[in-house]
């Protein structure tokens, strides 16, 4: 998974979470949904928007020094 597909993965929930908030159906990888599927629609954008932070989480040790 790219950092980009991920970005998109959370585009794409959102833009869902939008629609069925406004009263529309919408279809996830093949799974139609709608306002009874709002709060799986909020999962998968957080479990996407916790992978795209894996991408802009600062990897290893820092120090910081106070002089």
């Amino acid at each position: 998974m790219s950092k980009q597909q991920a970005a998109d993965m959370v585009a794409l929930y959102i833009e869902a979470e939008k629609d069925v908030l406004a009263g529309k159906s919408v279809s996830i990888n093949g799974k139609m949904m709608s306002t009874e599927d709002l709060e799986q629609i909020r999962k998968g954008r957080m479990e996407w928007q916790r992978t795209l932070s894996m991408y802009t989480r600062p990897r290893g040790t820092t120090l910081a020094r106070f002089n």
